[in-house]
Order: structure tokens, then sequence, then C-alpha cells
């Protein structure tokens, strides 16, 4: 098959995505421990991590017009490869400022392999089956966002059980101070083994042999002198955003708000929402385009997303029967209903980004690289719901500040039921 080595090599590249990005669903709480942090400040670190995606996004599309997209993805990998390095002198000396701009950084990476690979996937094969492409990716992005979690808590956190922010406030200071100091050094090995491997990947990616791939509008498709003029590009960034805002919500506030209510397991609540992320992916692979349409998978994502939040703001936070009805059986360790919920979540996402990328893309002709590179700055909302959270969950309570959910899931819906039809404003 002419799309075989192309699709194991980007395939490669979505684990990574997956791997790195959802690292910080354990990083995050580790991170609030040891410097000490709040809500808010915490979230900082998803915000640096993501923000990123706009700062860089345009900046890396001029990049790839004029690297091409193979030779971009080598220096994404390599812009990642120095992020991972920075948490060296982080960890070492526990400045909290350079833990963000290491984030960055690695952030800035992705930034640039997701600008190339996704229009690459959308493009490599019929625009009909792109989200079932985009699905088979999504299924290593999210099993990486399995392993991740559980990587982090084997190699970081093995030596301290049962360490959370509620155990750590409970320490005397001399004690607490010594426990930190321990912690942070133990991060220092796993990230330099990660930055290694992302420049061996960059110099194999350099050397690998990729197929072009040739950007043309269908004749009959309206053409625009801008690509801001095309409606269905714009509202699909804006689907975008607060789809990213809610999947890292679910992904990275989980480890948080366990931590808060003493879960022991805090640290690999996240691998909870990517295993049902997985399993939504590997569903829509299987319906999507025989039984169900792009569309139709993006409007019920979008109604499974605001059941879910509906019941996880109103579920208790002591009680465990959902998570024992659906897992409990398999010896998997239960979690509260309030958890549980938001961690369903991952199978209510899973479907949003396959779906929006080529439903947003289509008739975009030679504005394909650059509505891709608007579709990335969706991703800020990443950076900027966590951030509300993180406000509203200083100003009121955690899990009352979900509510943030219902707005996200209605914008998504809307752009599934109607606003990716608009081809004129």
């Amino acid at each position: 098959m002419p799309t075989l080595i192309p699709m194991l090599a980007i395939g490669l590249l979505f684990f990574i995505f997956g791997f790195v990005t959802w690292l910080n669903g354990a990083l995050i709480p580790f991170l609030q421990i040891i410097s000490d942090l709040n809500e808010l400040q915490a979230m900082l670190i998803a915000f640096c991590f993501y923000i990123a995606y706009v700062v860089m996004a345009l900046p890396m599309a001029w990049l790839l017009e004029r690297t091409g997209y193979k030779n971009g993805m080598s220096v994404g990998l390599a812009v990642i490869g120095i992020g991972c390095l920075l948490y060296i002198p982080a960890a070492t000396y526990q400045t909290f400022a350079v833990f963000l701009l290491a984030q960055f950084i690695v952030g800035s990476g992705l930034t640039i392999l997701q600008t190339a690979s996704n229009p690459y996937i959308v493009r490599i094969g019929p625009q009909e089956s792109a989200a079932a492409r985009i699905a088979i990716m999504g299924i290593l992005n999210k099993a990486a966002g399995v392993i991740a979690p559980i990587f982090f808590t084997w190699l970081v956190l093995a030596d301290f059980p049962n360490v959370s922010a509620a155990s750590m406030a409970e320490l005397a200071a001399a004690e607490r101070a010594e426990q930190v100091s321990l912690m942070a050094a133990a991060v220092i090995p796993p990230y330099v083994g990660m930055g290694i491997a992302m420049f061996v990947l960059a110099f194999a990616f350099y050397l690998v042999r990729l197929p072009h791939i040739k950007e043309e509008a269908p004749s009959d498709a309206p053409v625009h002198e801008s690509v801001l003029k095309y409606p269905q590009l714009v509202l699909g960034a804006i689907a975008l955003f607060f789809y990213v805002g809610v999947e890292v919500l679910a992904g990275d506030t989980i480890g948080l708000y366990g931590s808060r209510l003493g879960l022991a397991n805090y640290s690999t609540l996240t691998s909870y929402v990517m295993v049902a992320m997985v399993i939504g992916y590997v569903l829509g692979l299987v319906l999507i385009p025989r039984v169900l349409s792009q569309q139709g998978a993006l409007t019920g994502s979008a109604l499974l997303g605001l059941i879910f939040s509906g019941l996880l703001l109103v579920s208790s936070e002591q009680s465990t029967v959902i998570a024992s009805v659906l897992w409990g059986w398999s010896g998997i360790p239960v979690v509260p209903d309030a958890i549980a919920f938001l961690a369903l979540l991952g199978f209510a996402n899973a479907m949003v980004w396959p779906a929006i990328w080529p439903l947003a893309l289509a008739d975009l002709g030679k504005f394909t690289a650059r509505g891709s590179a608007i579709l990335i700055m969706g991703i800020a909302g990443g950076a900027i719901l966590p951030l509300v959270y993180g406000a509203l969950a200083q100003s009121f309570d955690p899990k009352s500040s979900y509510a943030l959910l219902l707005v996200g899931y209605a914008v998504i819906g809307y752009y599934g039921l109607a606003g990716y039809k608009k081809r004129h404003w």
C-alpha cells in the first residue's frame, strides 16, 4: 500500500504527541506539590504548554512552507528535545519559571509537528475516510496517553508512595523540604532520556522519504481571497478551541482533583481518561464512514459530553458505584463517581478532533497549510479554559467549576449541527 509507510511514520509522531502531551496529567499535580502551587498557579503549567500553539502556529506554518512537511517534522522533534533537557536546570534549582519555559518550548515543537502531520493525514487518502485515518492516529495518541502517566508514576513516584497534596500538607516544614528535594531530583532522568530520544528521531525523520501531497480544491468549491473568509474553517477553529479546552480539563485536572480528594492513585488518573478515549476511537474507526458520518460523530460526541458533564456536577465525591459497575470487576482501582464521570468524558471527546479536521479543511485548496495553522491555534483552548477553571476553583470549588464544560460542548454541538455547512459569511 502506497500510504502504509507514511501512515506508520505519522503514527509514530502521533504517539509522541500523546506521550509528551498527556505527561502533563501526572506532571501538573507533581509540580503543584514540589512548587507549593494553588489550582490557578498549577494551571499555568498547562497554559504555557498550550499557549505555544497560538504564539508559534503561524511562524511554524511559514517555516513549513519553506522546509516542507518532512523537514519541518525533524525541526519539531529537535525543539521538543531542547525543551525536555530544560527540565534539568528546572528540577535542579526547583525554579517554577524554568519549568514553565520548558513547557512552552516543548509546546512549540509540538506545534510544528501538529501543523505538519494533521493535514498530511487528511490529504493522504479519500476525504470521506479522513476521520477514520485520524482515528487510527488518535488511537496511537491516546494509547501513549495511557502509558505516559503510568510511566511517570513508575519512574518518578515509585519511591514516593501515597504522596499527594493532602498528605504533603500534613508534614513538618523540614520534612516537607527534604521530600520536595528528593521528588525534584527524580524528574531529571526520564526527561533526559526523552530529550535524547527526540534528537535521534529528528535525525531519523530527516532521512526518511515521505511522498508529497497536493492541495487542490474541488472545481465547484467557492474560492476566497483570504483563508479567514472560509466560515467552515473559522467556526471549526472555534469549535477546536473549546474542544481542546474541555479535553485538557478532563485529562489534566483529574489528577489535581484526585489529589485534593486524597486519592493515592492521583498521578495515574489521566490514564483512565485516555483508556476511555481509546475505546471511543476504536468505536469511531469501526463506524465511520460505514454507519456514522463525520458530522454525526461530532454531534453525538457533543451530546455525550453534555450528559457526562451534567452528571459530574450532581454526582458524589464519596460513592464509587459508577466505577464499581463499569470496571470494578476487572481489578482496576475504583474512584469516586465525580472522578468516574470526568474520566468518561474521554469517551465523549474521542471523535471530536478527528471529525472537526476534515470538516474544517474541506474545500480550502491552496489555503490548506494556513488553514491547518489556524486550526492549530484553536489548541489555545487548552491554555485558556484550564486557567478559567483554575480561577473558578479558587473562587468556588473544583467540582462546581466543571460547569465550564457545558459551554464547551454546546459550542461543539453547534458546529456539528450547522457550523460545518457554511461556505459564505
